[in-house]
């Protein structure tokens, strides 16, 4: 269990590198991509091995965190992998995954309030917030296997967000969930909260320009659809 331990850590450190280094590069580019998919696989590693270790010792708080960044990198990634190379099933696997974070999550945030506000020393309103993800992630790949491939602004912001908040879930375990392990001088929570929410920050920079950008297709007389 500690080398399970050590490559847990390990790829979180990588899958934070790699997740900033994704989230400030030119999108697009070749860097952004390189590096986007190494976060990809970096995340699925710490989330899963998270998860496992966490199974192990009984916290099924810290399994449904790491099933969620799982879960929401692999979406990420397949949403601009070209349609042929996803198959149905990983889709209704993935929806079906989502749905059940959502439902306990939602589960254990009102097992948490009835405990005094939270469980495993995880805050209710966290679990609450990885049940409001989980279900409207869920919602959204219905709506993606029922309407087709996304394409455009809807293709690109469903990515992004995917992506910018697993890098959240890992950014905030590590800076806030890990803040006694910091020396004495960095351990101010303020200025930890400034790289653990930032991935939030940037995501609804994204989401709002993303929008603009949409609407301003639509005005053109372009479908959303077609514009890359």
């Amino acid at each position: 269990m500690r080398t399970t331990l050590m490559i847990h850590i390990l790829a979180g450190g990588l899958g934070l590198l790699f997740g900033f280094v994704a989230l400030f590069s030119v999108k697009g580019l070749k860097l952004h991509r390189k590096s986007g998919v190494l976060f990809v696989y970096a995340m699925v590693v710490m989330a899963g091995l998270g998860a496992l270790i966490a199974a192990v010792h009984g916290g099924e708080a810290s399994v449904i965190g790491g099933l969620l960044a799982g879960y929401l990198v692999i979406t990420a990634l397949t949403t601009v992998r070209p349609p042929e190379a996803n198959p149905r099933w990983l889709a209704v696997g993935a929806m079906l995954l989502a749905l059940g974070i959502g439902l306990a999550s939602a589960t254990l945030g009102f097992e948490a309030v009835s405990l005094g506000g939270n469980r495993e020393g995880i805050p209710a309103v966290v679990l609450f917030k990885f049940a409001t993800v989980g279900l409207l992630a869920c919602a959204g790949d219905l709506r993606v296997m029922r309407r087709g491939v996304l394409a455009g602004a809807r293709r690109l912001r469903r990515h992004l967000w995917r992506m910018c908040f697993a890098l959240y879930i890992a950014s905030a375990s590590f800076f806030l969930g890990q803040a006694d392990k910091f020396p004495d001088a960095l351990r101010v929570p303020a200025l930890l909260a400034i790289p653990a929410f930032l991935p939030l920050l940037v995501m609804f920079f994204w989401l709002w320009r993303t929008r603009r950008r949409r609407k301003s297709v639509e005005i053109r007389g372009i479908s959303p659809q077609v514009a890359v």
